[in-house]
């Protein structure tokens, strides 16, 4: 299984968007620098204000571009960046892959993956919504999360929009990701 890159975004800001760069540069046990969620610690404000001493499972935020294509069939519009994520990829069912993954982008980065984004509600803030297209529940009523996916930088490197990601799965048994 393999995929491609298509935006990099970085916001030193708490903000909900993230301007989309030409690369972003991953750092080893911290995110992306230069972010406003960089850190061994939790950055999220609302972790921070449960527990500042967590560690941080959320330094990188992945989302499959498709998203915005099935989004985009509901009315909605949204561009690489506008959720937050840092790194917008096409081609890797990210929602499907076990924690734990390893996911080697560019030349030299690597993620490892430790669950899903919990979406809230600063989706419809964004566009009023959005939320009911990124969360919702199956047919046994189980929570459905599609806001993509977070992990930690095992091995820094530079990302930029076109790089190849490959995926490594780990040893089983696989354990589904869950929010983080």
């Amino acid at each position: 299984m393999s995929g491609t890159v298509t935006a990099v975004s970085s916001n030193g800001t708490h903000s909900f968007t993230k301007p989309n760069r030409d690369s972003i540069t991953l750092l080893a046990g911290l995110g992306v620098e230069g972010d406003a969620h960089a850190g061994v610690t939790v950055k999220h404000r609302s972790r921070v204000a449960k527990d500042p001493t967590q560690p941080n499972l959320r330094q990188v935020h992945l989302i499959h571009e498709e998203l915005f294509d099935e989004v985009g069939e509901a009315g909605f519009k949204v561009r690489p960046g506008e959720l937050g994520e840092n790194i917008t990829t096409r081609g890797i069912d990210l929602l499907g892959l076990p924690t734990g993954t390893l996911l080697r982008i560019g030349g030299e980065a690597v993620v490892e993956l430790t669950g899903l984004r919990n979406p809230c509600l600063q989706i419809d803030n964004f566009q009023n919504g959005l939320l009911k297209q990124v969360l919702g529940r199956d047919a046994d009523g189980n929570v459905i999360r599609k806001a993509g996916v977070m992990g930690v930088v095992r091995t820094g490197g530079v990302v930029r929009p076109g790089d190849a990601i490959g995926v490594e799965l780990p040893d089983g048994p696989h354990r589904p990701l869950d929010r983080v």
